[in-house]
């Protein structure tokens, strides 16, 4: 059956802090013409500073996926770009007034329930996508990830995190169009471990990092010594470290929400290949590195393809 691409219905403004810059951001997701795509506009440097979501243009993975064209650099995009894609938009135009996305709570909800409000426009225009004809294999023998692409009628995804945590243990995600990506993905948040974050803060790679944004994992020993020290960089009267072995900072949404936000980082980077793909994903320790790498591998797959047509 043919499906024709989407827009959204209107525009929706976002404002909050950048999580490693610190900085106050406001962004607004507007409709665009079908055949665009994703687009971000630095609407601080220009109307000429525009980076397309397309793998080619990702430039650092390090704690989040980053475009870079030109003068037009965004980063701490995928969690945007993985709400566009589970909720079905093609084609949008983003207006950023900073070098990141806002943070806000760390997940995908706040932009799906804006657009899922309103529902989304359908264009006309049909919808593409690219059959993975044959498997396709990445794998970082670096940091043991790993990810194989399987010829497959829908897309789907089987995604498995392993830390070595005693808290987290060993998370196993299934993801295919059965699944309702409003509900079960987008309210899963951003995490890190604990003995990090002093780490993270003292090399300001977390400027916007608060303790409304991400779900704190302590997987060792924590003296009361340091958890004042930790309230006072994150300006809270007190913190403290629940049974299961998480910061109380947060209740989790569901006990895989970690591994379940790997997931949405995945669909987030997925959607730079710029087009929807039909295969199974298999995904093994994955991060924004090798998710963009393979992106960029498939969306090469598909330019040799066009070009040898």
């Amino acid at each position: 059956m043919l499906e024709n691409q989407k827009t959204l219905k209107r525009e929706y403004t976002f404002e909050g802090k950048g999580l490693h810059t610190g900085l106050k951001v406001k962004m607004t997701v507007a409709p665009a013409p079908a055949g665009t795509g994703i687009r971000f506009v630095r609407e601080d440097i220009g109307p000429d500073a525009v980076v397309e979501a397309s793998a080619e243009y990702v430039t650092t993975t390090q704690r989040g996926t980053t475009l870079e064209k030109g003068e037009a650099r965004i980063s701490t995009i995928e969690h945007l770009l993985s709400a566009l894609a589970g909720m079905g938009v093609d084609n949008a135009e983003v207006r950023v007034n900073a070098p990141e996305a806002p943070i806000l709570d760390g997940s995908a909800l706040p932009y799906v329930r804006a657009i899922g409000a309103d529902g989304l426009q359908e264009q006309n225009a049909p919808r593409l996508y690219y059959d993975i004809k044959e498997t396709v294999h990445y794998r970082d023998d670096a940091t043991g990830s790993g990810i194989t692409i399987y010829p497959a009628e829908d897309f789907s995804v089987d995604l498995t995190i392993d830390f070595n945590s005693h808290v987290l243990g060993v998370q196993k995600i299934h993801y295919d169009s059965s699944v309702d990506y409003a509900a079960e993905v987008a309210p899963c948040r951003t995490f890190v471990f604990f003995h990090e974050l002093e780490f993270l803060f003292q090399n300001n790679l977390i400027k916007g990092g608060d303790l409304e944004n991400a779900i704190v994992i302590v997987e060792r020993p924590v003296s009361e010594e340091t958890l004042e020290r930790m309230a006072a960089l994150f300006n809270v009267d007190r913190v403290g470290v629940l049974p299961d072995g998480y910061l109380n900072n947060v209740k989790l949404h569901f006990p895989d929400e970690c591994g379940r936000h790997k997931l949405l980082d995945l669909i987030g980077d997925f959607s730079l290949i710029g087009t929807r793909i039909r295969g199974r994903i298999v995904a093994d320790k994955s991060g924004h590195k090798i998710n963009t790498t393979v992106a960029r591998i498939v969306r090469e797959m598909i330019k040799n393809e066009n070009k040898n047509r």
